[in-house]
Parts: C-alpha cells; sequence; structure tokens
C-alpha cells in the first residue's frame, strides 16, 4: 500500500479529483464492538448480545455500531494520507454520510478515500474528501459520505 504525502496546498490542490487510495482491511470483532458500546454506553442487545442476536436479528449474529464504523475514518484514512508541515488540523463538517449496509461481527472493513475538492484558504487548505467503507467480499458499500477538513499549515 502506498501513502500519498501531502507537504504543501498546492499538493493537495494538484489532487483535486483523484483517489487517494484505499485502507487495509480491518477486522471488526465483538472485542471492538464491545469495547465501543463500553465507551459510548450504547449496549443495544442487537450489538453485544450474540446469543438473542442469533435468535432475534434479522442478521442472526451481532452488527457493529454504525458509529463505530464512522470513528475508523480517522485511523483508515491515516493509511492512505500522510500530511506533512501542519501546525494542527480541524475536522470541519461530515457531507451527507449515508449508511448502506450493516457490518456483521467478523467483517472485515477498509476505506476508499477519493479528495472530492481543495481550496487554497491562505496557509490553510479545505478539502472534502470521499469516504466509501467497504466489506470484504461484499459489492454494496457499508457507509459513503465527504469529510471536509480544514489543513493549517506551517
Amino acid at each position: 500500500m502506498v501513502k500519498v504525502i501531502i507537504n504543501t496546498i498546492e499538493d493537495f490542490l494538484q489532487l483535486s479529483g483523484e483517489k487517494l487510495g484505499e485502507s487495509s482491511w480491518l477486522l471488526v470483532d465483538q472485542n471492538m464492538i464491545n469495547q465501543f458500546a463500553d465507551a459510548t454506553h450504547d449496549h443495544q442487545w442487537i450489538h453485544v448480545d450474540a446469543d438473542k442476536a442469533k435468535t432475534n436479528s434479522p442478521y442472526q449474529t451481532t452488527i457493529a455500531h454504525g458509529y463505530l464504523t464512522l470513528s475508523l475514518l480517522p485511523c483508515l484514512l491515516d493509511e492512505i494520507l500522510e500530511v506533512r508541515n501542519l501546525k494542527y488540523l480541524v475536522n470541519y463538517s461530515i457531507e451527507k454520510m449515508v449508511y448502506k449496509s450493516v457490518v456483521l461481527v467478523d467483517s472485515k472493513l477498509r476505506m476508499v478515500a477519493t479528495l472530492k475538492s481543495a481550496k487554497d484558504l491562505g496557509n490553510i487548505c479545505k478539502t472534502n474528501i470521499q469516504c466509501t467503507f467497504e466489506i470484504e467480499g461484499q459489492e454494496k458499500p457499508v457507509l459513503e459520505g465527504s469529510i471536509v477538513f480544514l489543513y493549517y499549515f506551517n
């Protein structure tokens, strides 16, 4: 996997409209789901009770929280993109993030990132990155939408 290296705002501008890459596959197991449930105080049975899910869920197993999938965006994007010469980064907004499928326990998930746009704001680059979360072996994406970041360069 080749990581895209960004050193300047101009680097972002040149990649506008381009696919940045894809992350490696990440196993979403029951331990990860349970830890997320503990962190968010969301212990809905469909996520954490394998026995009940087996008999009462339409999926016949537990599923990851939708927000768990979304929360993996920063770590998966870090596998794709490295921005250097930064003072800091600000999460500016999330646009049209749509859940299209569930993540069954023990699925392998990855993210594909495309730079929809980049705008030079003077030592700040406003980017809009399309993020598509995929499950290994499944054509339909799990989650799609874009995230807007403000990169403050030195």
